[in-house]
C-alpha cells in the first residue's frame, strides 16, 4: 500500500509531464492536435507510452493510478480556468489562429509557419467541399488544430453539412 508521500509524488510527476507535453506539442506545432497522419498517430502513442514510468514508476496499484489521474485532472482545470480567464496566457499556450488561404491565395509563409504541406492543405480544402484552394475566400488553421474554410459559394459549405442536408432533404 503506497504511502501518502508516493501518492503526492506520483501526482507531482504526472503534472510535471502534463505541462511538459502540452509546451511541447505548443513549440512543435498545433497541427497534431487536429490533422493527425499516421505518424502523428503513432508518436502520440508513442509518447503516452514513455511517459507513463515517468509519472508512475513502479507503482502499479488502483491508488497509483487514481493519483496520476487526479494530478492530470487538477492540472486540466487549472488550465483551462486560467486559458478563459487570461487571454494574453492562452495565446502564450495555444498560439493565434493562422491565415492560410485569402481570396484564394495561399499564404505560403504563414503555410511554412503552421508547417504544413500544400498536400495537406489541399486536403483539407477538399474535406470542405471546396476544389481547389483558388475557391477558398478564406482558410484559417485555428488554435484547436483545426482548419476553418470559407467560400461564399453554398455548395462549398462542409462535406458533412451537405451529407446532413442532402438526407434531411430525402426525409422531408
Amino acid at each position: 500500500m503506497p504511502d501518502i508521500i508516493s501518492l503526492l509524488t506520483i501526482s507531482l510527476k504526472s503534472i510535471t509531464i502534463y505541462v511538459f507535453i502540452v509546451l511541447a506539442i505548443r513549440l512543435f506545432g498545433k497541427k497534431e492536435l487536429a490533422q493527425l497522419s499516421i505518424i502523428d498517430l503513432v508518436f502520440i502513442l508513442l509518447i503516452s507510452n514513455s511517459v507513463q514510468n515517468a509519472m508512475v514508476g513502479n507503482d502499479s496499484t488502483v491508488l497509483g493510478g487514481i493519483a496520476a489521474a487526479t494530478g492530470l485532472f487538477v492540472v486540466n482545470y487549472v488550465l483551462k480556468f486560467l486559458l478563459k480567464k487570461y487571454p494574453n496566457f492562452s495565446v502564450a499556450v495555444q498560439g493565434a489562429e493562422i491565415m492560410l488561404i485569402y481570396k484564394g491565395k495561399v499564404l505560403t509563409e504563414n503555410l511554412d509557419r503552421a508547417m504544413l504541406t500544400t498536400e495537406e492543405l489541399d486536403a483539407a480544402v477538399r474535406e470542405h467541399g471546396v476544389e481547389n484552394c483558388a475557391e477558398v475566400d478564406l482558410a484559417i488553421l485555428e488554435v484547436d488544430g483545426n482548419i476553418s474554410v470559407l467560400s461564399k459559394n453554398f455548395a462549398h459549405k462542409t462535406v458533412r453539412k451537405r451529407r446532413a442536408h442532402k438526407v434531411l432533404s430525402k426525409n422531408n
